[in-house]
């Protein structure tokens, strides 16, 4: 696995996996610190606020969520520890050999036991995005070959960065908004989510063009 640590090494592919998979990860925890704060508690239904109390509730809508346990304290304490996982793993080892399945698979728990429901959709994204880590990419590679392939890699940095900037406003400049300054709104963020779930498939496609035009392949997916 010589070549881990090489940035130059890294693919598109890898680098979308690894950021939203932390952003991800980062907006289960906001969750699940908010469900801690609310006590031993059982909640009314599988649906739930995050919040109930303070700026995230009054700006956030409460921060919506969902889970199968039926006690706010511990469905925190399973969604702080499965967000934490998952930054985890899209950090150090999304790159392995079915890295892409373990984050959706994360993803997936931190939908059930209250890690909110944008941030799964996203670390999802993210494991989809994973799963061309090192991958031979022969159907696109067939499809994106001459100029199609050459113009999503030149379009995949601007892409990429304006999906940066919005999963970034939406996971950690939001939390920003509402507590150091007492401003935002429900829509906003809902927008905010909307785009990312656009933004990031065509993050992903351009990023897969990227990665077929690149002459550097990615390394660090080889198994240990």
């Amino acid at each position: 696995m010589e070549g881990n640590n090489d940035l130059s090494n890294i693919s598109a592919a890898r680098l979308v996996a690894s950021v939203f998979g932390v952003l991800a990860g980062l907006g289960g925890l906001t969750h699940g610190i908010g469900e801690m704060l609310q006590g031993n508690i059982t909640p009314s239904g599988i649906f739930i606020d995050s919040w109930t109390q303070g700026p995230i509730a009054t700006h956030m809508g409460g921060d919506p969520g969902l889970t199968i346990v039926p006690n706010l304290l511990i469905t925190g304490v399973l969604a702080s520890v499965v967000s934490l996982a998952t930054i985890v793993w899209a950090v150090a080892f999304v790159q392995r050999r079915h890295g892409g399945a373990v984050l959706i698979l994360l993803s997936i728990a931190m939908l059930l036991v209250g890690g909110g429901i944008g941030s799964p959709i996203i670390g999802i994204l993210a494991g989809i995005a994973a799963t061309s880590i090192n991958a031979p990419l022969t159907w696109w590679r067939t499809r994106l070959s001459g100029n199609a392939g050459g113009f999503l890699a030149r379009l995949w940095p601007w892409v990429f960065g304006v999906s940066l900037i919005n999963g970034v406003f939406l996971f950690v400049g939001a939390i920003i908004l509402v507590y150091v300054f007492g401003w935002g709104n429900e829509d906003l963020y809902l927008n905010s989510f909307l785009f990312a779930v656009v933004s990031l498939p065509l993050t992903i496609i351009t990023g897969i063009g990227y990665d077929l035009q690149s002459s550097t392949p990615e390394r660090g997916g080889a198994p240990c």
